[in-house]
């Protein structure tokens, strides 16, 4: 008997569907957008992030699953597709396997027609080639190995963008202070070794902690603040409040996460079959993506300095101040048409 896809598996079909109607053919809106006081900002997509998000609450996806936090990852790597960044550039990437070095694309798309066809397929179908493909990374900072979750790199230039995410929908005080923890030494870890990258940390957190526990969530957003603020942590950090019903919450979760022990360079491999999407009709997904459990982000609930759309719009200026001008195109065009209007 075949085994049951896992949660993740089942996510990524839906997770799919709505990028790609977010993006019909490929074609990503322009987020950047004048302001009536004639500023420039970035306008993140929150009606997808909203949809995104009800997917883990829809399939019940339990915080170990990594489903609810995989909801951001797929959002943040979309909206840096919509800042102009190619597909192959961004990880996770919109199509199977979400990690591919873009030189092995590029080689995959040089191969006789034949050829190319046999060998995307069985890229495709495969969820881990050591060394190669993945559906998630680690990457060396200056003491270990750390997994990050969206990242913007190449062979020729090294990691350009590092965004570490993370997402709590319970038990607040009791693993704030360890998410925080964590995510500090991380930004030292990968900071140190990558200071041009682009360092960012976004976190999740269901919105019922501002009547559940206040006095948490000042503290909470109060370091988070600070961490994007010192010189030897992040450039940029980003608060996803999330407003969703009491009869679709997530399992409550565990005090202390479950240990990933050492991780190894490269690519990191998983079951045989995992995140590779499973075949479901289009109407069907279709139908259940229109029912899916309503979430709401709170934005005039959001510190300033945590917004989405000042989040972005550092990670990206930052990738751009620290790269020559002829690099990253797309992106400088789709800011700059937005200047010269």
């Amino acid at each position: 008997m075949a085994a049951r896809p896992s949660a993740k598996t089942d996510a990524w079909v839906f997770f799919d569907h709505i990028v790609a109607h977010a993006a019909p053919r490929g074609v990503h809106s322009n987020p950047w957008v004048m302001g009536a006081d004639g500023q420039l900002s970035f306008e993140p997509d929150y009606e997808t992030l909203e949809r995104l998000l009800g997917v883990p609450l829809h399939l019940k996806a339990a915080t170990q699953s990594g489903v609810p936090a995989l909801a951001l990852d797929v959002w943040l790597s979309y909206e840096l597709r919509r800042a102009g960044f190619e597909r192959d550039q961004v990880w996770p990437r919109p199509i199977n396997p979400r990690i591919l070095p873009a030189a092995v694309s590029a080689l995959i798309d040089s191969l006789p027609s034949s050829l190319r066809a046999q060998v995307a397929d069985r890229v495709a179908k495969k969820t881990s080639i050591p060394g190669v493909t993945s559906s998630s990374a680690a990457i060396l900072g200056k003491n270990y190995l750390k997994q990050v979750d969206v990242i913007i790199t190449d062979w020729p230039t090294g990691p350009e963008l590092l965004v570490s995410t993370k997402r709590m929908d319970s038990s607040y005080g009791k693993n704030a202070p360890n998410r925080v923890e964590e995510s500090y030494g991380d930004a030292k870890n990968l900071r140190l070794r990558h200071p041009l990258a682009a360092l960012g940390f976004v976190f999740g957190v269901r919105s019922d902690i501002l009547q559940k526990e206040p006095k948490t969530a000042d503290w909470l957003f109060d370091l988070l603040v600070k961490l994007g603020q010192e010189d030897d942590a992040y450039h940029a950090t980003c608060l996803v409040l999330m407003e969703y019903a009491d009869d679709v919450a997530l399992p409550e979760e565990p005090i202390e996460p479950p240990a990933v022990g050492i991780l190894e360079p490269g690519p990191e491999p998983e079951g045989e079959a995992e995140d590779v999407p499973a075949s479901i009709p289009d109407a069907t997904v279709d139908q259940v993506i229109s029912r899916l459990p309503k979430v709401t982000i709170l934005r005039e609930r959001t510190p300033a300095e945590l917004a989405p759309s000042r989040f972005l719009a550092a990670m990206v200026m930052r990738v751009i101040g620290t790269t020559p001008v002829n690099m990253h195109e797309e992106a400088r065009r789709r800011r700059a048409s937005v200047l010269s209007k």
